[in-house]
């Protein structure tokens, strides 16, 4: 539904991305994850045929963003960073003009925005200017706009900004239920957002693309042992060189100060039970016991950080080859 390929834009000497390439699939629900500045926004004003490439091509629905500009822009719903709202009309009147440039007949139109209005709990706003509204229904109404004529692509660039943690959880439910019905391309740098709603991710650092794929399999490509938590009622003085002795224990570090240990296990070992059985048998009082994995957060540093230090070659095969943080 969606390709990129060998995207590059550049401002005279500045590059703002270069050489990006990734696909979105029809029905699935993308998160483009990314420092502030890392050329998020430009790939994605790219892709709405908001402006041009330097070079390399871009397709919406398999029309050209280049050259098939209004047909690109026919199929998706685009929401800025910034919503482009007037804030001299009513809500009401606002979508009535957005819908009446995208083309929707008097019937569409009204049942457009009826649907809008419900799912993003504009009612009772409905006819209150923009101006008097706070930021977070600014942005609601903003995204109302990109949902107003049903596309089946939809490019969101920091959608939940401004927004208060329950409205953020509705958008969050919507997005979420638009996967499969919709192909969605979610731009941000909260990574619990895409977390709970994406079932892929791009992450991009100064330009370039560092790291693609699900979340699960980025923290197993660095994944370099695994992690369980442990904690324990009565734990001896010498309980963490106990536990280094164990068959598959590479090393015990103090997690936190609440008294947990980190144990750090052979990689496909699955240690729980034998840990769990020494503590026991010990008298010791089992609390916890948990693997840890590690996050988004985790992997997306990981990558950023290191990119950062890296000159030349592959920056995606030399981020995910170096060795995992101690403290994960």
């Amino acid at each position: 539904m969606i390709e990129a390929h060998n995207i590059t834009k550049r401002y005279g000497d500045l590059t703002a991305i270069e050489r990006v390439t990734f696909t979105v699939a029809k029905g699935e629900v993308l998160a483009f994850l990314g420092p502030n500045g890392a050329g998020k926004t430009t790939t994605m004003r790219i892709l709405t045929c908001f402006m041009p490439a330097t070079e390399g091509t871009a397709r919406v629905a398999g029309f050209d963003c280049f050259e098939q500009p209004v047909e690109v822009k026919r199929r998706i719903g685009y929401l800025p960073e910034t919503p482009p709202v007037y804030q001299e009309l009513t809500v009401a009147e606002y979508l009535t003009f957005v819908g009446r440039i995208k083309g929707l007949g008097a019937a569409d139109l009204r049942r457009g925005l009826d649907r809008v209005v419900e799912r993003l709990s504009l009612g009772d706003v409905r006819h209150r200017l923009i101006a008097n509204l706070s930021r977070g229904y600014r942005q609601r109404v903003g995204l109302a706009q990109a949902l107003l004529h049903d596309p089946p692509v939809l490019i969101l660039d920091e959608p939940t900004v401004g927004l208060d943690p329950k409205q953020i959880i509705e958008i969050r439910e919507l997005i979420k239920s638009l996967a499969g019905s919709h192909t969605v391309i979610l731009s941000t740098h909260i990574l619990p957002e895409a977390t709970a709603v994406c079932q892929r991710v791009v992450i991009i650092n100064r330009g370039r693309i560092v790291a693609e794929d699900t979340p699960e399999r980025l923290s197993a490509r660095l994944r370099r042992s695994e992690k369980i938590s442990l904690i324990v009622k009565q734990p001896p003085a010498d309980l963490a060189a106990r536990l280094r002795a164990l068959p598959g224990i590479l090393n015990v570090f103090e997690a936190t100060d609440s008294g947990a240990l980190l144990l750090e296990c052979a990689l496909g070992r699955d240690l729980r039970d034998e840990v769990a059985r020494y503590v026991v048998t010990n008298g010791w009082g089992l609390l916890e016991l948990k693997t840890v994995s590690m996050t988004l957060e985790d992997v997306f540093l990981h990558l950023t950080q290191h990119e950062e230090g890296l000159a030349g070659g592959s920056q995606t095969q030399a981020a995910v080859q170096i060795e995992e943080p101690r403290n994960l």
